[in-house]
C-alpha cells in the first residue's frame, strides 16, 4: 500500500543524491583534516556516479536499477596542487563546497520530508 511513495522516481533519486551528499560531507572532513598534510590529494564523490545517475533519470531506468547505483570516494583528478609539498585541498574551496552541499542535503531532506507527510496525511487524513 505505501510502496507507490518509498518507489516513486523523486524517491529514489532523492535515496541516491542523500547517499551521496552524506559521503561528500565525509570527503569535505577528510579533506579538511588533511589541508596540511603533506602529499595529500582532494577526495569527492566519484564523477562516475553523477554520471550513471543523469543517464539513469534521462532513460527512465531510476527505479529499476536504484541499487545498483552507489557513489564512491575517489581522488579528484581536477585538484591541482598550489603548494610545493603536493597537497591538493585548498581550505577555501572545501568550505564553499561545505556550504553547497549543506543546501543540497537540506533541500533533499525536506523533499523526503514531504514523501513522508503525504503517507501521514493518508493513514490519518490529518495534514497536521
Amino acid at each position: 500500500m505505501i510502496d507507490p511513495i518509498f518507489q516513486s522516481d523523486n524517491y529514489q533519486l532523492a535515496r541516491k543524491l542523500l547517499d551521496a551528499s552524506v559521503l561528500r560531507h565525509e570527503a569535505i572532513a577528510t579533506n579538511i583534516a588533511n589541508a596540511e598534510t603533506p602529499g595529500f590529494r582532494r577526495l569527492d564523490v566519484a564523477p562516475d556516479f553523477a554520471a550513471q545517475l543523469k543517464a539513469r533519470v534521462a532513460a527512465g531506468d531510476l527505479a529499476a536499477t536504484a541499487d545498483t547505483i552507489n557513489p564512491r570516494l575517489a581522488e579528484d583528478h581536477t585538484a591541482r596542487s598550489v603548494r610545493p609539498d603536493g597537497n591538493t585541498v585548498e581550505l577555501e574551496r572545501e568550505l564553499v563546497a561545505m556550504d553547497r552541499n549543506s543546501v543540497e542535503y537540506e533541500f533533499l531532506t525536506e523533499l523526503v520530508s514531504n514523501n513522508l507527510k503525504q503517507l501521514k496525511v493518508a493513514i490519518t487524513g490529518r495534514s497536521v
